[in-house]
């Protein structure tokens, strides 16, 4: 048995375990090493498997050898391969800037980042609906403890409002799971799919109300309209490099809809086929244009970032209400690229509030940054990822959403809403660029913060934008493949069950 696709879990897990105990956890010098060395081989390991899945094979790892519905199945296709790349490039590039010296604000950081990645890496990898929910609980568990890092009573009034809402969240994701065991009698995903187009009567109506329960609660998880109000609040009071794995996390619930609802209760699913599409359109449109409006008004650059992030999420949902194998190619090479330029975003804020005294981030005179040419051009090369402006990955990426449209329906509403979201951007980046970094006022003496660290930690996930770029066609390609392995999953289940595959 191939045990490649466990690594992502067991690596962060005994990390996490070990970051605990001495003599590992006596010195943070020895936690950095040890941390940033366990993430450094969780990012290969990642690359070992997306070349793995390049080739078409579907990994597909049982433990103790148990055959659904009752086994816990991890699988390792092109799909989970690509999300699992972008949580480790997160992950790394978070540790490499709280090396010098965000780590030292608050205990149990190392540990509870690697219990983060774990969380968000066995959701991407699980193959079963329960323990998608175990995988979700580890994450929020370390998450609600990230949030309070540093402390302070704005990060606690924010982590309460996350948790609380949370806790909803999992409540209804509960109720949902014991709809569809009753209706279905498994939780298996493939097995799910295999036995949803035999049902009728109440239990497909049952079935249907699992499905809609589900969908509330990965929009929750995605910030969804109008489920996203707790995003850019709690994204803004987080530490940077904190912030920056979490900007994966609403990519985990657009994940999990293209997953579990597209394998599920997707094409092939009978009578209940596509029971999402109805709601994709208009939350989509008014997720973007809510975003965009945050984003014109977002009084600092975390919350800018966090409106933006909103606007990505809009983005996925449209390419998802498209629902072609063109739309499903460009979100995931959108995902990709907003994923990452975005939690550069969110360190490059980090930075320029650790110079600017009282005023952090917010969009208002104050005194100049200690390295204006550094984090200027920095923060340049930022927008115009996210703006989308060419030859960066973001106007590719905008350009193929835009271009999966196909009735007029569709492509009024999407060329519409982007190119406004487009348009309030660049006005938006254009009113905090030059507040911050030409209308300031007195001096800056500040020496310190700075580091090449905290830059090679940005520019380790900026350089994704020209290099996605100068690579497009290759990821195309791969993004293209995998939106046609998702169909042929979803069409023919039993492949999984198989055991996998070419």
């Amino acid at each position: 048995m191939n045990h490649l696709p466990i690594l992502p879990i067991l690596i962060p897990m005994l990390t996490g375990i070990l970051l605990l105990l001495p003599p590992i956890r006596t010195t943070l010098t020895r936690q950095r090493i040890f941390a940033l060395t366990a993430a450094g081989l969780n990012l290969l390991v990642a690359l070992v498997l997306i070349n793995q899945s390049a080739s078409g094979e579907i990994a597909v790892y049982a433990l103790g050898d148990w055959q659904p519905p009752y086994g816990i199945v991890l699988v390792a296709d092109r799909l989970s391969s690509l999300m699992l790349l972008l949580t480790s490039l997160l992950l790394f590039a978070g540790l490499l800037y709280a090396s010098a010296g965000e780590d030292e604000t608050g205990r149990y950081f190392y540990p509870l980042m690697m219990f983060q990645a774990l969380g968000i890496n066995g959701a991407f990898l699980t193959g079963d609906i329960f323990n998608l929910f175990v995988f979700f609980e580890i994450l929020l568990i370390a998450s609600y403890s990230l949030l309070m890092h540093g402390g302070g009573k704005h990060k606690t009034r924010a982590a309460v409002h996350y948790v609380l809402l949370n806790l909803v969240g999992s409540a209804i994701f509960l109720f949902a799971l014991g709809v569809l065991y009753g209706a279905i009698g498994s939780l298996n995903m493939a097995d799910m799919a295999l036995r949803v187009r035999e049902l009728s009567g109440a239990e497909l109506q049952l079935a249907k109300v699992g499905g809609l329960l589900l969908l509330v609660v990965f929009g929750l998880k995605a910030a969804m309209l109008p489920l996203q109000f707790w995003l850019p609040r709690t994204y803004a009071t987080a530490a940077g490099p904190i912030v920056a794995l979490f900007a994966i996390l609403t990519k985990v619930g657009v994940y999990c809809m293209l997953r579990v609802h597209g394998m599920i209760f997707g094409d092939y699913a009978g009578e209940i086929a596509d029971i999402i599409q109805p709601w994709l359109w208009g939350t989509a449109v008014l997720t973007i244009a809510i975003g965009a409006i945050g984003v014109l008004s977002s009084p600092s650059l975390k919350r800018l970032a966090g409106h933006l992030v909103i606007v990505s999420v809009g983005t996925l949902l449209s390419a998802l209400a498209i629902n072609t194998p063109a739309s499903i190619s460009a979100g995931l090479y959108y995902a990709a690229h907003s994923t990452l330029a975005g939690a550069a975003l969110f360190l490059v804020a980090e930075l320029i509030s650790e110079q600017r005294g009282g005023a952090l981030d917010m969009i208002v005179r104050s005194r100049p940054v200690a390295h204006p040419v550094a984090i200027g051009i920095t923060f340049f090369i930022t927008a115009l990822a996210l703006i989308g402006m060419p030859p960066f990955s973001g106007f590719i990426g905008k350009l193929m959403v835009l271009q999966s449209a196909e009735s007029v329906t569709q492509m009024g509403w999407t060329w519409s809403t982007l190119l406004i979201a487009t348009l309030f951007a660049l006005v938006a980046f254009s009113r905090a660029g030059s507040t911050i970094f030409w209308r300031a006022k007195g001096k800056n003496t500040d020496t310190v913060a700075g580091s090449s660290t905290k830059f090679a930690a940005i520019w380790l996930l900026l350089s994704a934008a020209p290099l996605m770029s100068l690579f497009a066609g290759p990821i195309v390609d791969f993004t293209a493949a995998t939106a046609a392995q998702l169909d042929q999953l979803a069409q023919t289940p039993q492949i999984l069950l198989n055991g996998g595959g070419q």
